[in-house]
């Protein structure tokens, strides 16, 4: 998949067809308009060409000229910054910061849950009490997405860009959110109806809803 646009520079972005943190930097690039091209790799067998570039082998794996990126928050950000148009972060310093905290959040407590629950790194009774934590943490922050149409702010944002893709594949994780995390499905979907969203699905990842 490669999206088009006017742009003179050409990424390449070694990604999974299924891949949560793929599928955050395929939102920002879809945001932002940025053409670059897409390698679709097995996370499991990982080609030569991509363990040359990243020592882990893992994706998302972002190739910018003679730049190597290889963390989904770390790709996110830097795009924000090279291609600032339109903005993903806030201006000022402190709402920045408070940004990158929840975002570290997101990571330390969202995705450690949906790495466990993938296939690949997860088994058994972990799944299933990684399973019933993300169900409870977002059931309780489900009122913050009642202030705001999105997550703690009135414009899209990179926050919004790590949590649609957990959203996105609740029913793959077995997670029906209770009546009272009504704010947060609205939210949800919300972010689904986005032409950014919707241009950074994968075939595979749109039969999720199908």
């Amino acid at each position: 998949m490669a999206l088009i646009a006017n742009r003179k520079s050409v990424m390449t972005l070694f990604t999974s067809d299924t891949d949560v943190h793929c599928h955050r930097v395929r939102i920002v690039l879809a945001e932002k308009g940025i053409n670059f091209e897409a390698i679709k790799v097995d996370p499991d067998n990982p080609p030569e060409d991509l363990l040359e570039l990243n020592p882990y082998g893992i994706v998302p794996t972002l190739v910018d000229r003679d730049l190597v990126l290889y963390d989904s928050h770390v790709i996110m950000e830097y795009l924000d910054e090279r291609f600032p148009h339109p903005p993903l972060m806030p201006v000022d310093p402190v709402s920045r910061g408070r940004t990158r905290m929840t975002l570290r959040r997101i990571q330390r407590d969202w995705d450690t849950l949906v790495d466990t629950m993938s296939t690949r790194k997860g088994k058994g009774a972990d799944v299933g009490q990684a399973t019933r934590e993300l169900r409870d943490s977002l059931t309780v922050v489900a009122p913050i997405f009642e202030q705001k149409p999105f997550f703690m702010s009135d414009e899209l944002s990179l926050m919004d860009c790590a949590v649609a893709p957990i959203l996105w594949r609740l029913s793959v994780y077995g997670i029906e959110l209770p009546p009272q995390a009504k704010a947060l499905l609205d939210y949800a979907n919300r972010l689904f109806e986005l032409e950014s969203f919707q241009s950074s699905l994968t075939d595979a990842e749109r039969e999720i809803k199908q």
